[in-house]
């Protein structure tokens, strides 16, 4: 029986990876900065808070890290943790910056200074790349990050890649695109739709306001990601890997596949607002997800459409 430690475990891909590793018969472990007083609802609403042990870690403290990695004496840590948000990093980048960065180091010189045979998982993101094109882009093309969030976890990539080079840690990058389900928090714009869309079609509210409704974003379903994440870790050798569906939709296509799963003409309700345009933004973004076909044995097995419809169910 392998043991997991998931590090960000109360949002959303740590609450789902956490379902498929305790599948697979793990003993799975998840931090949050403070265990005793988070709701971890995320575990709850998938009934397994009951399942997994919770311990209080901070990542910015390094003797926090290397205490709880030492109780634990895990086989596996994936690194979910972190401001997550792109949006909220323009406001909050100093936050943003060391809960990535230092974050991920800490984990990294902890397993270092262990001396033991850990396998590490380090979510990064398809936000590094910046502008992508309809073509998508691969592990291969270069970062151009535009956001703090994006320059955060470019860095903690390359962290990750000189650990592994320079100590042969087993320490991978998740370049994962663009990945929704219903335990989004609201601040994430897909779920805002999704919850303003069944707001209109009970009556409740008239109209959702939204910033830029062109870009172009590689949607997936979360709960298949976290599938990726778990086989990197499986493999032979260490490796990066891109995770997308690759195929664009703009955020008008998942407002409309959204409204018209409930029977609403999102025209009739949805309004721009110039105050929720980003400083910076990325008119498309599209991965390639061809090695991890490949190599793991990975596809997306569901579309922006399904997903918003998936979504749309959930509430």
């Amino acid at each position: 029986m392998k043991t997991a430690l998931i590090s960000g475990i109360s949002g959303q891909d740590g609450a789902y990876l956490a379902q498929l590793l305790l599948t697979k018969g793990y003993t799975v472990y998840g931090t949050s900065r403070d265990a005793q007083g988070a709701s971890f609802r995320n575990l709850v609403r998938l009934g397994l808070k009951d399942q997994v042990t919770l311990y209080s870690m901070s990542l910015k403290d390094f003797r926090s890290v290397l205490q709880v990695i030492d109780k634990v004496q895990p086989d596996e840590i994936y690194n979910l943790a972190g401001q997550t948000s792109v949006g909220l990093s323009f406001e909050l980048p100093v936050e943003t910056m060391e809960s990535i960065t230092l974050g991920t180091l800490n984990l990294l010189e902890a397993i270092r200074f262990l001396k033991a045979p850990i396998r590490i998982y380090n979510a990064s993101s398809s936000e590094c790349f910046g502008e992508t094109g309809e073509g998508g882009a691969n592990e291969e093309m270069p970062f151009r990050p535009r956001s703090p969030y994006a320059v955060a976890k470019a860095a903690a990539f390359w962290q990750v890649a000189n650990y592994r080079e320079a100590y042969n840690l087993f320490a991978c990058s998740g370049i994962l695109f663009n990945h929704e389900s219903p335990l989004r928090p609201r601040r994430f714009v897909t779920q805002k739709i999704v919850a303003a869309a069944h707001a209109i079609a009970q009556g409740k509210e008239s109209t959702l306001y939204l910033g830029n409704t062109s870009i172009r974003r590689d949607w997936g379903w979360a709960p298949d990601y976290v599938e990726a994440m778990y086989q990197m870790l499986q493999q032979d050798t260490p490796d990066d890997y891109a995770i997308a569906t690759g195929k664009a939709n703009s955020l008008e296509d998942f407002v409309d596949a959204v409204f018209r799963h409930l029977g609403l003409r999102w025209q009739d309700h949805v309004q721009v607002d110039a105050g929720l345009l980003r400083p910076t933004d990325i008119a498309v973004s599209c991965g390639d997800a061809t090695k991890a076909k490949e190599k793991l044995g990975w596809q997306a097995k569901y579309d922006m459409q399904a997903v918003a419809q998936m979504m749309v169910d959930a509430i």
